[in-house]
């Protein structure tokens, strides 16, 4: 043989367009004996091994990595160094142990969100049946190369694609490749557009697809990452690791603190040098201030709410793999998801017979015999024979098994027939006892061509009969009888579009038809006998039916002003069907959505793809790299993007989405290594559950910003006030330092559990293009940190001129002024609840971490004037009582202010139309007292 044929491996060809001998003449290969095993090795050599490359987990060493990567750590690191250098030890060892905390913190969270994935997974290396040197031998699937003749059968993985040269009843399962929800019949005859997508390329086999039914012999056309799963993967690494929404405001954050540590250090020095104060004593006091703007608890109780949010999440059957993604949910506008086993079940279910001019229903779904069959609402005690005929042409003219050995049933074979097994068994038909009494003596396997499956069975009796099923005009076509309740008659044309109404009715509820027939055969009867002049019965319609919670899921989304896309391999006129049926078919207004087919897709520039966007509801028969559009266009667009998927089609647009949400059971294992978060049950209700927490947690982040930035401002003003206004300095490095760990990471923590509002998902997703402090909350900050300040620097003042201003008096006054400073801002926890909301509500015991951390805070504090070490330490002086009667009012006086600002602020917006809700603390929610 000669080495490897002329084609490139940069150069896609179309092999379904050609003929098996053509192939295998381009291929240079010999089917009846395959490659020699020289050649195949040659080729290997060429191709490489039959291995598509699946995205690895994020090491250890990545993962610690990525906990240093932030604005606010460097400015901490940059703080620490410098309080080192100034020889302030006990100040870069306490900035280091914050920086360490927090990284711990996410390296654990991350690393156990890895190791549960990992577990989770169950990667399998396969084998292949392949005919080398004229001998079939066991292969593994690596060894394969382009020109292989491989043999498949009933059960097999398809291990590389391949052109069909030969075929039996062959189907495939191609929905983790298509998103086709059924097994599709495979033929070895080419087909003659040029133009067609993946799933209607019906002599084509694809690595990773699962063979149902039939045997083939086919020949390797791509291995690797040439293959169709290749290219999906070369697709997934060309679009690499993205910034999450919380990722990016944080940097953005971290820039604004930058600029204004940077301005406030160097206004403090150039004026305290311009009043004469030396230059290192001035450079002392720029690190205390610097310290002080930086919230040094916002990276450690950031990373704390991502983590408690991941674990709450994880106990509910998701899996985040990284922190900064669980804030990506909350702010999600758009939910692409697929159709095949996420908003269904993947379980096709008969719904309807129609024979002899009536119509039959049958209830229950999926694979448990447990339902009945109706006509006109009522239950049906006796089969007339028109009806029962149709059941047994169902149950034998199958292939099919159903395993019920385990709790959850087996399909060994195409899931359209096990349905029609069910619904026989529903009807109290014994499928296993009519396969003894009607034993089957022939068969004519489905062909695309002819559109039909035949079985010829000897009954009891010695009659020879055909059960013949099929597309429901094939059927018509081939028939010349009409069965009706009266008997058989002779088919006509307005019988047959009789028949065809019926078709297309059944086919707008998006069921799935067969049409059923039969014909009793002569004793000398030929193979085109079974399939002529055939006598009709009827039609089965069957669906894959919604998941049970798929409809209120959906509802659920649209109050909480989230869109749902359906992106779905399926035919238009059945995604059609779904989409009404789940209510994503029209807007809020009632405005009616699109239903855009692929071809529809072909040659849109940039702005094409955004205006198609703008008004789909659904997108049917899309590729891969259609699904990535979509998530583009809607990115562009604005929107955070969240993704769902189980299959390798799904992959690309699951990394490149804002959020991608794979499915844990059926899903595999390109998908979940690609996507956020893994929903681990399958269950779409799960995905509602998480964007609640979601939105929980953006709500408590910007609670606890609020609170840190608010307080922390609290501290400049005291710092920068008392330079300012020529007295000493109010506060010491390590009391701010105390002040930022202690009295503001434990009230932070806490907000940070803050429970879920009742209307959560009735409000409309924050704007992603929104900052994380926009200008109403960087007003009440400013506001509420000058009100604490203020009154710590009455404290101060009043402290002063109590006890002096120098010696044992000066650190009198200023233990006034630290401990007026901590209990202000252990209260102001209170008001950062809500901006709108008086704290003297129900809610007030909401939550009990709350009040826990309050009364920590208050004991440590007090430590601080009562134990000799912290003393020490902290350069603090007991206390006397009218010390604490000043300490209670200025630090209750903030409260007073803030209430106040409150009523009148209620009082402003008070509307006859709205409702009292708990404020979300998000500048966008329309949920305002």
């Amino acid at each position: 043989m000669r080495p490897a044929p002329s084609i490139r491996a940069d150069e896609p060809i179309a092999w379904f367009l050609r003929t098996a001998l053509a192939t295998a003449a381009a291929l240079d290969c010999d089917v009846a004996r395959g490659l020699t095993g020289a050649d195949a090795d040659r080729r290997l050599a060429r191709h490489g091994p039959n291995v598509v490359a699946v995205a690895r987990q994020r090491s250890l060493p990545t993962i610690v990595v990525h906990q240093f990567r932030s604005l606010i750590v460097g400015l901490l690191v940059s703080a620490g160094i410098v309080s080192l250098v100034l020889g302030q030890v006990a100040e870069a060892v306490a900035i280091g142990v914050v920086i360490v905390l927090n990284a711990l913190i996410g390296i654990g969270t991350e690393w156990k969100a890895a190791d549960s994935l990992a577990r989770l997974q169950r990667k399998t290396v396969f084998s292949a049946r392949a005919r080398r040197d004229g001998v079939e031998r066991q292969l593994s699937a690596e060894e394969l190369v382009p020109g292989d003749i491989v043999l498949l059968a009933a059960g097999d993985r398809v291990p590389a694609d391949g052109r069909v040269v030969s075929q039996s009843q062959l189907q495939v399962d191609e929905a983790m490749l298509t998103g086709e929800s059924a097994p599709v019949s495979k033929s070895a005859l080419p087909i003659t557009d040029a133009g067609a997508p993946l799933a209607d390329q019906s002599c084509m086999l694809h690595m990773a697809t699962v063979v149902t039914a039939g045997r083939a012999e086919v020949i390797v056309t791509a291995t690797g990452a040439r293959t169709e799963l290749g290219r999906i993967g070369s697709l997934i690494a060309k679009l690499g690791s993205r910034t999450t929404p919380l990722e990016a405001k944080l940097r953005q954050l971290g820039r604004m603190l930058l600029v204004v540590v940077a301005v406030l250090c160097a206004a403090t020095v150039v004026a305290g040098v311009l009043r004469g104060n030396p230059l290192l004593s001035m450079l002392e006091v720029g690190i205390s201030l610097a310290i002080a703007a930086v919230p040094e608890g916002l990276l450690a109780v950031t990373t704390m709410t991502l983590a408690v949010g991941m674990q709450r999440m994880a106990k509910m059957d998701a899996l985040v793999r990284r922190l900064p993604a669980v804030e990506s949910l909350g702010s999600a506008t758009v939910i692409c998801t697929d159709k095949t086993g996420t908003l269904t079940k993947n379980e096709m279910t008969v719904r309807a017979y129609d024979v002899a001019g009536r119509r039959f229903s049958v209830t229950g779904t999926g694979y448990a015999a447990t339902g009945e069959l109706q006509c006109d609402g009522e239950r049906l005690h006796a089969l007339a024979e028109p009806l029962a005929l149709a059941l047994r042409i169902g149950a034998l003219c199958n292939d099919a098994r159903l395993d019920r050995t385990s709790p959850a049933v087996t399909v060994l074979g195409d899931p359209t027939e096990a349905a029609l097994i069910v619904a026989a068994e529903k009807a109290g038909l014994d499928v296993v006892g009519l396969g003894r009494d009607h034993p089957r003596i022939m068969e004519v396997p489905f062909d695309s061509t002819t559109k039909l499956m035949a079985t010829v069975h000897r009954l009891a009796d010695g009659r020879i009969v055909a059960y013949v099923k099929g597309a429901p005009s094939a059927l018509l076509a081939a028939s010349c009888a009409l069965l009706v309740e009266t008997g058989i008659v002779a088919m006509t044309d307005d019988a047959r579009e009789l028949r065809r109404a019926a078709n297309d009715e059944l086919a707008a509820s998006a069921l799935r038809v067969l049409g059923l027939a039969v014909r009793d055969l002569p004793v000398d009867y030929t193979r085109e006998d079974v399939t002529r002049d055939l006598t009709f019965v009827g039609l089965v319609g069957m669906i894959d039916p919604l998941r049970d919670e798929a409809l209120t899921t959906v509802a659920t989304c649209r109050r909480a002003g989230i869109r749902v896309i359906m992106i779905t391999g399926d035919q238009q006129a059945t995604a059609t069907e779904i989409a009404r049926q789940l209510g994503i078919d029209r807007d809020p207004a009632g405005k009616p959505l699109r239903v855009v087919h692929a071809r529809e897709l072909a040659g849109l520039d940039d702005d094409g793809w955004i205006e198609i966007v703008r008004d789909a509801a659904v997108f049917a028969r899309v590729s891969p790299e259609h699904k990535l559009h979509i998530v583009e266009a809607l990115q562009r667009a604005g929107q955070v993007v969240a993704m769902t998927g189980d299959g390798v089609n799904d992959a690309p647009a699951l990394r490149k989405a804002d959020i991608g949400i794979a499915m844990g059971a059926r899903g595999t294992e390109v998908a979940k290594d690609a996507a956020d978060m893994v929903i681990t049950d399958d269950n779409f209700a799960t995905i509602v559950r998480a964007i609640e927490q979601g939105r929980v947690i953006v709500y408590n982040i910007l609670r606890f910003i609020h609170f840190l930035f608010s307080t922390n401002l609290a501290e400049i003003v005291v710092v920068f006030g008392a330079i300012m206004l020529g007295w000493p300095l109010p506060l010491g490095v390590l009391q701010i330092l105390w002040l930022n760990l202690v009295t503001d990471v434990f009230p932070a923590m806490a907000l940070a559990l803050e429970p879920s509002a009742p209307d959560v998902m009735d409000r409309k997703p924050r704007d992603p293009h929104e900052a994380l402090v926009t200008p109403g909350l960087a007003w009440h900050i400013v506001w509420q940190g000058l009100v604490i300040g203020c009154c710590t620097l009455v404290a101060f003042a009043v402290g002063m001129r109590w006890y002096g201003t120098h010696g044992a008096g000066l650190r009198h006054a200023i233990t006034l002024a630290f401990m007026t400073l901590a209990i202000a801002q252990v209260f102001h926890t209170f008001n950062a609840r809500s901006r709108t909301r008086s704290i003297f509500t129900a809610r007030l015991l909401s939550n009990g971490w709350l009040w826990a951390a309050v009364g920590l805070c208050l004991v440590l504090q007090l430590a601080t004037v009562t134990l000799g070490p912290l003393r020490a330490l902290l350069g603090t002086e007991p206390l006397a009582v009218r010390d604490a009667a000043l300490i209670a009012g200025c630090s209750l006086a903030p409260i007073a202010v803030v209430e106040l600002v409150k009523f009148i602020l209620r009082a402003r917006r008070a509307r006859p139309y709205r409702s009292a809700r708990a404020d979300d603390g998000s500048e966008s929610s329309a949920a305002r007292v």
